[in-house]
Parts: C-alpha cells; structure tokens; sequence
C-alpha cells in the first residue's frame, strides 16, 4: 500500500529517535492512510486516503 494521501498528499516524515543520553537513531513516520471508494466528479474510484481526509469527507458529505 502507498504511504501517501492521494488527497492532501500527506507522505511520510523523517526525524530521530532520542534517547536520554541525546543518542540519534534515524526513524520515519508514516501517515495512516486507508484505501477507500470515494464519488470523484462523478465516478466512483478507489484512493489512498489518510483518516485526516476521510472524516472531513464525512463531514462534507452530511
């Protein structure tokens, strides 16, 4: 599965794990991205959506 939002484009993020004694490990984050069928223009396709972008669609949808 793509760790990219197809929405927001929401992708993954880098940084470092510290530990107390101010060590540096790389590390990434990843968005939580869900596939899902969304009504595009019309047409009903399957994208990967973070839940940040599914609950305002819920929203919009209301």
């Amino acid at each position: 599965m793509a760790s990219k939002c197809e929405i927001c484009g929401k992708g993954i993020g880098h940084g470092h794990n510290v530990s107390h004694s101010k060590r540096r490990t790389n590390r990434i984050w990843r968005p939580n991205v869900h596939p899902t069928h969304m009504m595009i223009g019309g047409v009903l396709r399957r994208i990967n959506s973070c839940t940040r972008c599914l609950r305002t669609a819920r929203k919009v949808q209301l």
